[in-house]
Parts: C-alpha cells; structure tokens; sequence
C-alpha cells in the first residue's frame, strides 16, 4: 500500500499545476447574518459568539490548508460598510477564488435587501471579469426550527433559491448551516476548500487504504481549524455517527488543553463508546511547531497497531510537507 501511495503522491505533485501562493476565501452578507460566528467556531472560540459584536470593516485572517496558504475575509455587513466595498471592487472583491454568501433565514423582512446585496456583489464580480464559485449559506437553520417548522423553512428556502436562481450566475451552491448544529459548518467549509485541490483525492485513497488495513468502519482527517482534510465511510449509518461526533471529540479535546491534561495522560488517544459503538481520537503530529492534525475511527474492536498508525502518518506527511 505504502509503495504505491508514495508513487502516486509523486505523480501528482509532477502533475499538479501551479496555484497562487495564497488562495482568498471571502465570507460577505448582510450585517448580522452569522459570518462571525460561522469563522468562530471553526476556530472553537465558542465563548466569543455569546459576546461578538459587528465586525467593523474587513477583517483578514491567514490560516494553511492542506500546505495552502489560504486569506480569509470577513466583510462586515453594515450598510456604511457595503456602500465602500461597492465603491471600491479592486480593494475587496478583486483576487475571490470562493465567495461564501451568509443569509439569516430566521430575519424573513430583510431577505429581499439580503437578495439585493447579493445581485450588487455579482455585478461587482462582473466588473472585475471574475467567476468565483459562490456558496451561499442558509443560516441560523437551527435544529430547533427544523423540529418545529419545518415545512415553513422548506418553502422559504426553495423561494430563496429560486430568487437567487434568477441571476444566472454559472456556479452556485447550497448550505443549510447552524452554530447550533456545529457539524454542519464543519461539513460545508470542508466541501468547499477539499474542492480546491486535486491533492485532496489522492489523501482520500489513502484514508481509505488505512481503513480498510486497520479493518475501521470509519475514518476522519481534521486540521486544528475543524475542518475535515478527508475521509472514507463504510455506510451513510457510518458517516452519520462520524459527522455527529466529530465536533463532540474537538470540544473534548480542548477541555482537556484548557485544564491542562496532557496528550500522556489521556494515554496518547482517546477511547469512547457512542451510539454503541468505539470511536478512537488521536492527536497526529505531522511536523515540528506545526498545528496538529486529528484521526477519528469507528471500529467494532478498538485495537489497531501502532506501526499501521505511524505508517499512516508518514503518508499524510509525505502528502503534505514535502
């Protein structure tokens, strides 16, 4: 396995064409649609969100995805604010590899100024002679108003689409997300940057080669960024429970950091029967003075061997750092 993986992995680093050294990911809507909060619990800041306040301008974050370099900007929505990004494309919207459009179902009197402000950023796409591809998230679809109206959300929202439908904009895309429902902002961000790079399919072949070896239901990648940098699912039943715990063991995992209880003693991973099943978390260190990555794997038996691991991890090092 390892020898062909490594054959591969050189293959397509021969093959791969060259990308821009930073890649930029802009998050844009209206003011208080979420944007914030959806970049802060990726980060796990969840005591932030209880506390934030509009974000004043554009703010700019760097963080490394998968070796990219990757800007993140996080337009605040206040209309002093759009009426300078629009005055001013070249400065904020020129150089978009992915727009992320946050709208707040839960706020129906100002989705038709959401769906306006949508149709200004496309003109300025327009102006710029740029197509990124545009995710627009349904916002606050929090799993209490799934349960209790349902149907009223599922109109709204197939409304929404068709409006936004109406533009002809060649490429975009659907999310229905929730800080309420962490997994599902871990979902969409992961989709959207994994499309990024052709490198991403070949860290799938290797997932699903360790999977099979160690003989797991289950497996999940994720960067210290909460996103998940590949995975393998034996059934839709296996990826529901890993979708569903994943941001249960990152939590975990930082309340073990903040009281100060060491990768030793936690016995270097971690052992937990969910749902009736064992899950594994462990800590990967791929490279010194690097953030570290995270292995979640559903097994019937929770033994697997060391050298299987550490095999594993060399790839992913060999993937991503050289």
């Amino acid at each position: 396995m390892e020898k062909d993986l490594k054959q591969s992995i050189l293959y397509l680093k021969k093959e791969e064409p060259a990308k821009p050294e930073v890649s930029k990911i802009m998050f844009t809507g209206l003011d208080d649609a979420g944007k914030t909060s959806i970049i802060l619990s990726l980060q796990r800041e969840f005591s932030k969100i209880a506390i934030l306040s509009p974000t004043r301008g554009a703010q700019r974050r760097m963080f490394d995805f998968l070796g990219k370099e990757i800007a993140e900007w996080d337009l605040g929505g206040q209309m002093s604010y759009r009426i300078a990004y629009l005055k001013n494309p070249d400065k904020y919207f020129d150089g978009t590899e992915v727009a992320i459009y946050v709208i707040d179902v839960q706020n129906k009197p100002r989705i038709p100024e959401a769906i306006s402000y949508f149709k200004d950023v496309l003109e300025q796409f327009k102006k710029l002679e740029i197509e990124p591809p545009i995710y627009v998230f349904l916002h606050k679809f929090d799993p209490a108003l799934r349960r209790s109206a349902q149907n009223e959300m599922e109109n709204l929202i197939i409304d929404l689409k068709d409006k936004l439908r109406e533009t002809k904009y060649k490429e975009i895309f659907y999310y229905e997300t929730s800080i309420y429902d962490f997994g599902s902002i871990i979902t969409a961000m992961s989709e959207i940057l994994l499309s990024l790079y052709p490198k991403s399919e070949l860290i799938e072949k290797t997932i699903i080669e360790f999977a099979k070896k160690v003989e797991s239901e289950g497996v999940v990648v994720i960067d210290d960024n909460s996103l998940i940098i590949g995975s393998y699912y034996k059934d839709d039943e296996t990826k529901h429970l890993l979708t569903a715990s994943t941001p249960y063991f990152l939590t975990l995992h930082d309340s073990f950091q903040y009281t100060g209880v060491s990768e030793q003693r936690a016995e270097s991973r971690m052992i937990v029967q969910r749902f009736g099943k064992n899950f594994i978390f462990k800590q990967i260190e791929l490279k010194k003075d690097a953030a570290p990555y995270y292995l979640i794997l559903l097994k019937e038996d929770p033994v697997f061997h060391k050298e299987d691991l550490e095999s594993f991890a060399n790839l992913l090092k060999e993937l991503l750092y050289k």
